[in-house]
């Protein structure tokens, strides 16, 4: 059976610029931005793992605020899970990010608050009020990334690797249809790192789609995917094998 596009993107631009604006449809556009990326046609269907790889400023970060609706799209056509970024309304954009899960570099965890409360603050924004359903949720998305029996640690008192397998639990915690990981095991040591890509590997083998974007060549050799490559304003897909 055929699997699900998650992500379609035909003929898509991106601009990136640091003074949005309403327009006269009151969604957010960008005047005068810099044209970062054009021509991006990418399918992405569940279960696939995709890595974005390219230099600093290539536009992958770019690209992926742009899948969950950070940057609007004003040029071209695109769908996420169902939502036709072109024409997603500003107030739309919650309904949006709960298809997603976003995954950063540097965790953006909530320091004064312990791994339960910072995966409950996620829910309780999203709509989630029954407190059982809220705990029996956090108690199954902690046993899938390894953090049974942490609920009540402070995300100071967590390793690196345990900071990220908790931002990988907050991105799982509404059964989003895809995660956008942007260089999620930069700031890794190699033993975190292979945890963290073994966690990828396996949620993306749950029919959900994982796009990664990574510096490290080395993840895309132990676990060869799909590689779009970004280069002077354009992607690309290419062969992983011209790596190595």
């Amino acid at each position: 059976m055929e699997r699900e596009a998650i992500i379609e993107l035909s003929g898509v631009a991106v601009y990136h610029s640091r003074h949005p604006y309403l327009n006269s449809n009151r969604r957010r556009s960008y005047r005068g931005g810099e044209l970062v990326l054009k021509d991006v046609n990418l399918t992405v269907h569940g279960g696939e793992l995709v890595y974005f790889i390219g230099r600093v400023g290539s536009g992958k970060s770019t690209l992926l605020k742009t899948l969950y609706g950070e940057i609007p799209l004003v040029e071209g056509r695109g769908t996420v899970a169902g939502f036709d970024l072109a024409s997603v309304r500003r107030r739309d954009i919650p309904a949006l990010r709960r298809q997603l899960g976003v995954v950063f570099q540097d965790y953006q965890l909530l320091v004064d608050r312990n791994v339960y409360e910072n995966l409950r603050f996620v829910m309780r924004a999203t709509g989630w009020r029954d407190k059982a359903k809220i705990d029996g949720a956090i108690t199954e998305v902690l046993r899938v990334v390894g953090l049974s029996n942490k609920e009540y640690k402070m995300t100071f008192e967590l390793s690196g690797g345990e900071q990220q397998r908790l931002a990988i639990a907050r991105a799982l915690v509404n059964r989003p249809k895809v995660i956008l990981a942007d260089e999620p095991t930069g700031n890794l040591d190699p033993a975190a790192t292979e945890e963290i890509m073994n966690l990828l590997v396996r949620i993306s083998q749950e029919n959900c789609a994982v796009i990664m974007s990574t510096h490290n060549i080395g993840n895309i050799r132990q676990y060869p995917s799909r590689v779009i490559r970004f280069s002077q304003g354009r992607t690309e897909e290419i062969d992983i094998k011209s790596f190595f």
